[in-house]
């Protein structure tokens, strides 16, 4: 069992900074990519940043420049820099990790979503 646990979301002003963490406990012989995806209200989810097991990084166009993917901790902990705060990236942010739980079986696991508010 893999659980994903994320922190950091709140309420902040626009131009203002947050940073979200996502830690990875459990049966875990590896984890390959990290994903932060965000849904606002009445759309569907989108993929925000990823970040491959050897540090690559991708990031959707409308944050190019503002938001920074990382993994830390043994890479079992991912974070999201989130910068340039605009009220468009209101919306609840969720953590996605493909974990290998054991030889030959890798899984998909999401977390429970956290709220980011940008909003004056």
């Amino acid at each position: 069992q893999v659980q994903l646990v994320e922190t950091g979301g709140g309420l902040v002003q626009p131009g203002g900074s947050l940073r979200l963490s996502c830690e990875a406990s459990g049966t875990i012989f590896n984890i390959y990519y990290m994903r932060w995806y965000r849904q606002a209200p009445g759309k569907q989810r989108e993929l925000v940043a990823t970040i491959s097991g050897d540090g690559d990084t991708n990031y959707v166009d409308s944050v190019k420049g503002r938001f920074t993917i990382f993994r830390d901790n043994g890479e079992s902990t991912v974070h999201l820099q989130m910068n340039a705060l605009k009220p468009e990236d209101t919306a609840v942010y969720y953590c996605n990790a493909d974990v290998l739980v054991r030889v030959g079986a890798r899984q998909t696991y999401w977390g429970q979503g956290t709220q980011v508010t940008v909003s004056s």
